[in-house]
């Protein structure tokens, strides 16, 4: 229908909260290109007829405020964003409703009093948004869509625009997941018209995004679940089994070092198989892990390699090369390597212990 209206129909992508009346922004599509380029639509906006109107290349924005409507991108301070920074969407006009019937808490949380222009009221949709340099608006996904994973805080509509840039990509949804040791860990699932391996994506993101941003894991579908009013069901993806081919040829181990290699990497990893040319960044590795891989080869092997080494020596063919060079390796027996494992000892329990020389300069400081 796309293709056989497109003379004849204008194609607009609208897109707006109930809370402001349906309609908030719109976008006239001035380009139908073939299926496959992804749009970018919050649950409840007005979305053009299949994944097919864009701009080449790019996802569909969700254009310009309507006249009377005014929109906002804002920080955690409500400082208003510069072009490219994503923010909370907020807006104020003629569309905003009074609030909500009967829930009072709720009405005061997202209709507040717009710090932009005294006397008018600001709704604040939860919607993550940028604004782009021709002056339309792109829209990422949800606030409530943020993780924290070692340390950094992750928007994830962030992650899921970028995937839907990568070529073949259809769709894309990117969740938070928990490994062996109940540590958070990125994973993104992808629908795309061919078979893609996991080191295109990563390298596709790599370009794009901060390390800390780029998934540890990545599982192509045939299809999403979806809830039954139609949306993506988060809840009912399937667990990553490792399955998806990393981009690099398996190889299987060919000697006792790499043999013991790749049960520490399958342990530290939470992965059923790792091959020889393997890189252990590329399939979920990452600082921390690596500090554990150190440990365990420290424990396990009776090799001290340094965390350094590591990022040296990603794949466990070169690993292998490296510990089997090592002539305190190639010397020790099993017992010995056993023995030159040592955990720090517990000390005794005292009523006090002497300070460290950081504790003292944290205590002298507070007493000036």
């Amino acid at each position: 229908l796309v293709q056989q209206w497109r003379d004849s129909v204008l194609y607009i992508n609208a897109y707006g909260p109930t809370e402001d009346s349906i309609v908030t922004t719109i976008w006239p599509a001035t380009t139908v290109v073939p299926a496959g380029n992804a749009v970018a639509t919050a649950g409840n906006a007005v979305a053009p007829l299949g994944n097919v109107v864009a701009p080449a290349g790019k996802l569909v924005p969700i254009g310009r405020p309507l006249p009377n409507h005014r929109v906002y991108i804002v920080g955690a301070n409500d400082q208003l964003l510069p072009v490219g920074i994503p923010g909370e969407l907020c807006i104020s006009g003629v569309g905003v409703a009074r609030g909500y019937l009967n829930r009072p808490e709720l009405t005061e949380e997202r209709f507040v009093d717009n710090p932009f222009e005294p006397g008018e009221r600001m709704y604040r949709t939860g919607d993550l948004a940028k604004w782009l340099p021709d002056g339309t608006i792109e829209y990422l996904g949800r606030i409530d869509h943020q993780v924290k994973i070692r340390g950094y805080r992750i928007e994830l509509g962030e992650v899921e625009t970028q995937l839907l840039k990568t070529a073949s990509v259809q769709e894309a949804v990117a969740i938070a997941l928990e490994d062996g040791d109940g540590q958070p860990y990125l994973c993104a699932y992808v629908i795309a018209d061919k078979e893609m391996t996991a080191g295109e994506l990563r390298s596709a993101l790599s370009q794009e995004l901060p390390g800390y941003m780029v998934p540890s894991c990545f599982v192509q579908l045939e299809h999403m679940p979806l809830t039954p009013n139609g949306k993506i069901d988060r809840k009912a993806l399937p667990a990553p089994d490792g399955s998806m081919h990393t981009g690099a040829d398996y190889v299987a181990p060919r000697t006792a070092v790499e043999t013991q290699l790749a049960q520490i990497w399958q342990e530290v990893l939470g992965l059923p198989r790792v091959g020889m040319k393997d890189n252990f960044f590329d399939i979920g590795g990452h600082s921390l892990r690596a500090t554990t891989l150190v440990a365990k080869l420290h424990k396990e092997m009776g090799s001290e390699m340094p965390l350094r080494e590591v990022f040296q020596y990603p794949t466990i063919e070169q690993m292998a090369e490296v510990i089997t060079g090592k002539e305190q390796h190639a010397a020790l027996t099993d017992k010995e390597r056993q023995a030159a494992y040592r955990s720090i000892p517990i000390t005794e329990e005292c009523a006090y212990y002497p300070l460290s020389s950081a504790q003292k300069r944290l205590y002298i400081l507070s007493q000036l």
